[in-house]
């Protein structure tokens, strides 16, 4: 691409800026950290040059743990594409459900055709899929771009609003959940595994229907109906088909015992975003006025910002809000969870400590060139009322979290921007344990690879992640500079110690962990199948040299390489799972 002088790359970052700008002032007055370079000069939205490394300098640093007496070497490799079809959105539903644009970066997807910010267990189960086997889960991760500063011409958006309307939509109706059977299931002989499969498929047809059943026939029948007419008959065929695993299994086996304890169903108000256990669904009675909270604007109460405090300011203001989204969020996850000092406890207190350590932070960066302002803990504390629109609260509504900027029509955003490069390979591998076998996913778990706010959060979860093929056993926290003939790759490698109970987490991590280097899982977690995402590009070179691909991120991370994650939801059948397991205890090689 032809070089540039820096005016035509100025023009266009300050639009897209501005316009970001103008939006959230018009929505409430929320600031919005932007970068107006001076003229002449290329504006701060590249990746700092520091950022990358000839990967030759690189020591090898990838080694794997040695394999145990009867470790699980087998692989499952499943087809979904490389986002042909080009499904892109700045979501993120396993980090941050329900909150729309709120990664503020691009994602890439393949998989489930519908995901997005207000993705649950309900509609990813009805949509479709980009995978050749059927496997309905969601893949995503930030997309890569070359940014040469002239006008990248990206292919046209799609808007996510019909996904995220018919998601929510989907999320607001009652569900049946039933407890995983896959997951429970000893090792299947060979001999009996037709039987099982045919019968963890029956399963989900059970659900299915009942779930049919549980909308036709919505107002009919007294309070006990739905247990008597949908609940009582499902519990009874699903202790039918259970036994009938177990007796196949027992035939050449020990046959299992308790499995019956996973017959039972409940009805669960709201279709929920995860899985753990509980009910999804703010610590309000169900059918209560839709509340949130909100919280005392804190720019307009700063004093003039001197220059050297600015980036620090704007850093800490836009954090405020994504805390008060997260904090909206859990409102609406945890509803009905916990007693009357629920939402106090759980939500509005950690919320303001939040909020005093993150003004306490502006304060200092204003003091240190400026007098420090005085008084402004006394913003921190938020309020629960009825949402905005329902009548008010009295409550200062500046304070309340305001809707962030999604892509344009060439999907760039504030701070992402440039040609959006589609990986030349996209490699979904499950692996096995070295330390021994492995049991099913749950369906419907969550989890997540790296972190995507370093700058906030440190880099206890950051991974590095960042190689050029032919190098796999290095692995970098910058972008690489790869020889001739090699390309620049990403993998990503997911925790694989589940808690054996629960599909999601508050930090989206702690129900699902690492193992240790030799490969095992601390005491009360159980190794499952290991997800690797090995994501390929064909980068030009001289592009690599001129150090001009960059992967999104969010604007405070500036294209950190160190920011990089993968974030994963699996919507596979219990059928399809239980293959995984058997192909990858087996130890054979597998694809699909």
């Amino acid at each position: 691409m032809p070089g540039n002088t820096g005016k035509h790359r100025i023009s266009r970052r300050t639009k897209i800026a501005t316009g970001a700008l103008a939006l959230a002032m018009a929505a409430g007055g929320i600031v919005v950290a932007t970068t107006f370079g001076e003229p002449g000069k290329a504006s701060a939205d590249e990746a700092d040059p520091a950022l990358y490394i000839d990967i030759l300098k690189v020591a090898t640093n990838n080694a794997e743990p040695a394999n145990s007496r009867g470790a699980s070497t087998g692989t499952f490799t499943v087809d979904c594409g490389r986002n042909e079809n080009g499904h892109f959105n700045p979501d993120n539903f396993v980090a941050q459900p329900g909150i729309r644009n709120g990664a503020q970066h691009l994602h890439d997807y393949v998989g489930n055709l519908s995901s997005n910010a207000d993705s649950n267990n309900k509609s990813l189960e009805a949509a479709g899929t980009t995978c050749k086997n059927g496997d309905k889960s969601a893949y995503f991760w930030p997309v890569v771009r070359i940014d040469t500063g002239d006008k990248e011409k990206n292919p046209p958006a799609k808007s996510p609003d019909g996904d995220r309307n018919q998601a929510a939509q989907a999320a607001g109706t009652p569900v049946i959940t039933c407890p995983d059977v896959a997951s429970k299931l000893p090792d299947v002989p060979d001999s009996a595994m037709a039987e099982v499969n045919r019968n963890l498929d029956l399963l989900d047809t059970q659900i299915d229907e009942a779930n049919k059943r549980l909308v036709s026939t919505q107002g009919q029948g007294g309070p006990n109906f739905v247990q008597n007419a949908i609940l009582g008959p499902l519990k009874d065929k699903r202790v039918a088909t259970i036994d009938r695993m177990a007796i196949a299994i027992g035939r050449t086996a020990a046959k299992p015992q308790g499995l019956d304890a996973l017959a039972g169903c409940k009805l669960r108000e709201q279709a929920g975003s995860g899985g753990s256990g509980v009910s999804n669904g703010g610590g309000a009675p169900a059918g209560a006025a839709q509340q949130n909270i909100t919280c005392p604007d804190v720019a307009s109460k700063l004093p003039a910002v001197p220059a050297s405090a600015k980036a620090e300011v704007d850093r800490n203001l836009q954090l405020l809000n994504t805390q008060l989204q997260e904090a909206n969020q859990r409102l609406v996850s945890t509803r009905g969870q916990g007693g009357p000092n629920f939402v106090q406890n759980a939500i509005l207190g950690p919320l303001k400590d939040k909020r005093v350590a993150t003004i306490d932070r502006m304060a200092i960066a204003i003091g240190r060139t400026a007098t420090k302002p005085q008084g402004l803990d006394a913003l921190a504390p938020c309020t629960l009322g009825a949402q905005a629109g329902n009548g008010g609260t009295g409550q200062d509504n500046g304070g309340a979290a305001q809707p962030l900027p999604g892509a344009d029509a060439n999907n760039e955003l504030p701070d992402n921007d440039g040609a959006i490069q589609r990986p030349a390979k996209a490699g979904i591998t499950f692996r096995g344990n070295p330390a021994g076998q492995v049991v099913a996913m749950p369906k419907f778990l969550r989890a997540l690879t790296g972190d995507a706010k370093p700058s906030i959060n440190g880099t206890k979860n950051t991974r590095a992640a960042w190689t050029c093929t032919g190098f796999e056993n290095r692995l970098t926290d910058k972008y690489p500079i790869c020889p001739d003939g090699s390309k620049v790759e990403r993998i990503h490698t997911f925790p694989s110690c589940w808690d054996g109970k629960n599909t999601d987490s508050a930090n989206h991590r702690t129900h699902i962990v690492f193992p240790d280097k030799a490969g095992r899982c601390a005491p009360g977690f159980t190794a499952v199948p290991q997800l690797r995402i090995t994501l390929v590009y064909d980068i030009p070179h001289d592009i690599q040299v001129k150090k001009q691909y960059k992967v999104d991120s969010f604007p405070d991370e500036n294209h950190n390489p160190l920011s990089d994650h993968d974030d994963f939801a699996n919507v596979m059948s219990q059928r399809l799972m239980n293959q995984v397991v058997n192909c990858i205890n087996r130890n054979k090689t597998c694809t699909a």
